[in-house]
């Protein structure tokens, strides 16, 4: 803590308002330097912050207004602002010193009374702001204007017809072509407020302005880096040539140190190449987004030194930047997969990573999975299947069916990892490989079913629905390979009334295939009829009982159609289903850096607004 902090800290003490008013009315004498009155009111805003409720002081507090004093003046402001509206009655007392204060010789004063009159937006005080807003917007000093454009967008929040009527969103237009760089960032923020509202002016740039924003950014901070370029998103090139020229000066934002800006950059990057012709700048883009990417803390120093890549604070980015920025990378690689595709050892796992790190880091290594790299990814993946966390490592055995599914030279490798996996007889571990061979099956018809009976003698070990009703499946579609198929079937439907739907649905179904393949054995014929039974009987649920009555219909009308119908050929599983939908992926890409591109959803689904 610094010294004044230490100081300070001893004005946080419960007070009473009592007190509080007769030292005020002590300190108008004898108080030359005011310190008297400053320390009266660092105990009241102090209590303030603590949630004490300080308004009966409204009146003795707004006579310390006509102090000279900056830093009374600061916090008598600061309580103006806490209980204005609240004592709206009594506002008339401090407009006159709103007034001087606007008209102050220090920018600093002046500055303060229209930010602090831009958040009471009482009728009064909004009568009062708007001429003194209109002079402070042209003021020669660059901080008095850059403090009204911010106080545009809250007369306009207060009173939108005001704010247009009296030219306040078109002094905030030219206000885009100022010559300081904060004051056009400052414009600009206030422009993308109004215009994000559902009665605000639509915000739309043309090139001339947006290279003049461009020209801002060099001096801009990150704060106004980041809403500069997100206004881009609000210029809609109209040829090739001027999308290229934007993304050319905007590509040097990704050696920038904050990961914002990085991310924000990346996010205009994509937006701008929807409108390109050139292939080549295209491909440019891609490898220079691939080491900022790359650089969210995933490489140790030394790795990134020998890498080439640019170094920044990126690299010391605690675990929570980093879930943001995977979450923002799965899906650029989606819609650029040349972006990372050379770069998946980047996203091995750490010892030290927190588990939403890692199953972050997982879903981003498959989807970068490919022929090439297959192998070291399945080693990594091996590795991680035999952690301590089991969430982690049942994310691991699924990832590996799902190399065998997307990446075909890799299968037999991916099926070999699995066996070796189910021979350890971990429970969580054998269930989900049965799980994810079950697609594997679908995906390669024909080319593995010879590793069903080395499935069958871990049946033991399943008692997770999901598992359970893969392995019935599994049993019922491959009935006719089975020796011991009926056996296997008699045993499990042993406790069919007490399992979940899901199970039951997969018994229901393998049984009728059962049937199906063996239709001349006693068994299977007692089995099934004690399934329907059951199914059509004792069970509750409509969708199970719709469907043992529709499969007994079919069997007693028609074996044969039953069995075209049951054993049709299904089609082979495909990576397809893993894409997101293109206008989806595209739409969440321009909320890139938002929690819509964390949750993976738009933020008008993931996000209330409650300043509605």
């Amino acid at each position: 803590m610094s010294g004044q902090g230490g100081q300070d800290a001893k004005f946080f003490q419960r007070g009473k308002i009592q007190e509080f008013r007769a030292e005020l009315e002590a300190a108008e004498t004898k108080d030359k330097k005011f310190t008297k009155r400053k320390t009266v009111l660092k105990k009241i805003v102090a209590n303030i912050t603590m949630g004490n409720d300080m308004s009966p002081l409204f009146t003795d507090v707004v006579q310390c207004l006509g102090t000279p004093l900056l830093e009374i003046k600061k916090m008598v402001y600061l309580f103006l602002v806490c209980y204005g509206r609240q004592k709206a009655d009594q506002l008339h007392l401090v407009i006159e010193s709103f007034l001087q204060d606007c008209n102050d010789r220090n920018p600093l004063v002046r500055a303060l009374a229209i930010r602090t009159m831009s958040y009471i937006p009482t009728p009064v005080v909004i009568e009062a702001l708007t001429d003194q807003l209109r002079h402070c917007l042209r003021d020669r000093d660059p901080y008095v204007r850059k403090t009204a454009a911010i106080c545009v967008a809250k007369l306009y929040a207060a009173d939108p017809r005001k704010a247009e009527k009296g030219g306040f969103v078109e002094m905030l237009r030219d206000l885009l072509l100022d010559s300081n760089a904060t004051v056009v960032a400052n414009a600009v923020a206030a422009l993308s407020e109004i215009g994000d509202r559902q009665d605000g002016v639509i915000f739309k740039l043309n090139l001339t302005v947006a290279n003049k924003l461009l020209t801002a950014l060099g001096e801009s901070s990150e704060w106004g880096t980041i809403y500069i370029l997100d206004s881009l998103l609000r210029y809609v090139p109209e040829k090739h040539e001027d999308a290229e020229m934007i993304a050319e000066r905007v590509i040097v934002q990704l050696n920038h140190a904050n990961s914002a800006v990085v991310l924000t950059a990346i996010k205009i990057l994509l937006y701008l190449m929807n409108y390109m012709d050139n292939r080549k700048l295209m491909e440019y883009i891609c490898r220079k987004m691939g080491p900022p990417l790359g650089e969210f803390s995933f490489l140790s120093p030394c790795e990134v030194q020998s890498s080439h890549i640019i170094i920044v604070t990126l690299l010391s980015s605690g675990p929570e930047v980093q879930y943001v920025a995977l979450r923002n990378i799965l899906l650029i690689i989606q819609r650029r997969p040349a972006v990372l595709k050379n770069d998946v050892k980047v996203f091995f796992c750490k010892y030290n990573d927190p588990i939403y790190v890692k199953l972050a880091k997982l879903e981003i290594m498959y989807r970068l999975a490919r022929e090439e790299n297959a192998r070291e990814v399945l080693a990594e993946l091996q590795e991680y299947a035999s952690e301590v966390d089991i969430d982690f490592v049942r994310k691991a055995v699924r990832s590996i069916g799902r190399l065998a599914i997307k990446v075909q030279p890799a299968a037999d490798a991916c099926i070999q990892a699995l066996l070796d996996l189910i021979d350890t007889k971990v429970s969580y571990v054998v269930q989900e490989a049965v799980i994810v061979i079950k697609d594997v099956f679908r995906r390669y018809p024909g080319k593995y079913e010879g590793i069903i009976p080395t499935l069958c003698q871990h049946l033991d070990l399943l008692d997770e629905p999901e598992s359970k009703a893969a392995m019935i499946w599994i049993i019922g579609q491959f009935a006719n390979r089975i020796d011991n198929a009926d056996e296997l079937m008699d045993d499990l439907t042993y406790t069919f009334l007490e399992e979940p739907t899901e199970v039951q649905l997969a018994l229901l179904t393998a049984a009728v295939k059962l049937f199906i393949y063996k239709p001349h054995s006693d068994t299977t014929k007692a089995l099934v009829h004690k399934v329907l039974k059951w199914t059509t009987e004792e069970v509750d649920n409509p969708d199970l009982r719709d469907r043992g009555f529709m499969y007994w219909r079919m069997l007693a009308i028609n074996p044969t159609v039953a069995g075209e119908i049951v054993l049709a050929e299904k089609p082979a599983i495909t990576t397809d289903a893993d894409r997101m939908d293109r206008g989806a992926l595209d739409q969440l890409l321009l909320h890139t850096g938002t929690l819509g591109s964390i949750y993976h959803k738009n933020p008008e689904v993931c996000c209330v607004d409650y300043s509605a």
